[in-house]
């Protein structure tokens, strides 16, 4: 006899933001992969945290000695310090703000849905998101017992993704009686951006059902609209009365300062009791990432108008490639449905005009991943992108939008990505359809 697995453990299957990788790293050929299955920037991180990453022995640093101990819970005092100094950067007022330093924006999440969510199965307080959205929303909801309700959007044949008219999402919140309503205004995945008026509006909304706003704020600084920036931040009780003791931020390390791999987020909060229980909920982790927070802090010295070139670097850098690998994948497949992002590091792609909408994009991704093979310039290449049914949560009798769509993220460097649509027509020209590789 052998001991049980866990039912939750039973049923687990990878993200789809690493399902490829996973598959990909079994093969022993010489294939090489194009990864942009998940969003693991590729660029260095700020002048700055490199400096201090490169001088942890220097007589100012508190790791000279090589001692590591943990921080406190709440996190190290610069670090949050500096969290919110890049909201003020941004523009917004940080007055009533609370910070809690967690290991990444995951953390953030899980500690989140835990505070403002009831248990799943008892109707009590679930997670209403809009779909698509970030995949890890779903998987933390389910890790931590909890439930997610949803209101959906369509990727259109121009293009866009169409945002749920405010009646839509009132009526699902009147049916499911969320905890708490999450938005993304630099979306993940579909790269639509939320503009300040539509966040008032939804905080209005969250007064009204007295509900918690949690948004995910890993993108902010990252659109390319004529647009001014965005953040629940920017909500005033002039614009949502009200809203004030309700909003949570998801702040992270990883996207704008090209520091997946440091894994250092932050829990923002108005809401001091929230701040309260929430650092009470993470003194089980004991601390994030002590030498991480070190690193992260060298940004709390620099000045707005330093940050602001910063923030001008990476729209630039982000947008040229956006428009590059749009432009090539209609130009290359003409009936291609491609996403028209306005912000984030993301495109996604609708085959449903190509080979109907019941080709499903995961067989084709796990047959990228374990034989797929074009060779491009002498060398033997295929590509791995994220399938988009893991990123909607269909309601009951709901066929899942992203049966037929893929998710592309702008991480591999600019002359990688400019091979990204002749990989993808020769992969789908080559996938042979009546086999499935999942």
């Amino acid at each position: 006899m052998k001991p049980i697995l866990s039912e939750h453990f039973q049923t687990r299957v990878p993200s789809p933001i690493r399902l490829s990788q996973i598959e990909f790293l079994k093969r022993t050929d010489q294939v090489v992969a194009v990864n942009t299955a998940i969003g693991n920037v590729s660029l260095p991180m700020h002048p700055a945290m490199i400096n201090r990453m490169f001088s942890l022995n220097a007589p100012e640093s508190p790791f000279r000695k090589g001692v590591v101990k943990y921080s406190t819970t709440v996190g190290e005092i610069e670090t949050t310090q500096t969290f919110l100094h890049l909201i003020e950067s941004s523009g917004f007022s940080t007055q009533g703000l609370y910070c809690q330093i967690t290991d990444g924006g995951s953390q953030a999440m899980e500690i989140a849905i835990l505070g403002v969510c009831g248990p799943a199965g008892t109707g009590d307080r679930p997670l209403l998101v809009i779909d698509p959205t970030y995949s890890n929303y779903a998987s933390m909801a389910e890790r931590t017992g909890r439930s997610i309700v949803t209101v959906t959007r369509y990727l259109e044949e121009n293009g866009k993704f169409t945002l749920p008219q405010l009646p839509v999402i009132e009526k699902v919140i009147l049916e499911t009686k969320p905890g708490a309503l999450l938005v993304i205004p630099y979306d993940n995945p579909t790269g639509q951006f939320f503009p300040q008026q539509t966040l008032n509006a939804i905080g209005k909304l969250c007064v009204k059902h007295n509900l918690w706003l949690i948004s995910d704020e890993a993108y902010r600084e990252v659109f390319y609209t004529h647009d001014q920036i965005s953040s629940i931040w920017g909500i005033t009780e002039k614009e949502a009365p009200g809203i004030q003791g309700r909003r949570i931020s998801i702040e992270s390390a990883s996207k704008i300062w090209d520091a997946c791999g440091l894994r250092i987020g932050a829990l923002m909060t108005d809401h001091f009791e929230f701040h309260q229980k929430a650092v009470a909920e993470y003194t089980a982790n004991l601390c994030a990432n002590a030498i991480g927070q070190y690193i992260f802090g060298a940004l709390l010295h620099e000045s707005k108008l330093q940050l602001h070139a910063w923030f001008q670097q990476q729209r630039a850098y982000y947008h040229k490639i956006a428009s590059a690998l749009t432009a090539d994948l209609k130009r290359k497949m003409p009936q291609l449905i491609v996403s028209t992002p306005d912000s984030a590091l993301y495109t996604v792609v609708d085959v449903r005009n190509l080979f109907g909408a019941e080709f499903d994009t995961t067989d084709f991704i796990m047959y990228c991943a374990q034989k797929g093979r074009v060779e491009i310039n002498g060398v033997n290449k295929t590509l791995l992108v994220a399938p988009m049914s893991g990123f909607y949560s269909p309601r009951p009798g709901e066929a899942n939008p992203g049966k037929t769509q893929m998710r592309i993220a702008y991480v591999e460097p600019p002359e990688i990505m400019a091979e990204v649509p002749t990989l993808l027509a020769q992969l789908l020209k080559d996938y042979p359809r009546n086999a499935a590789y999942c």
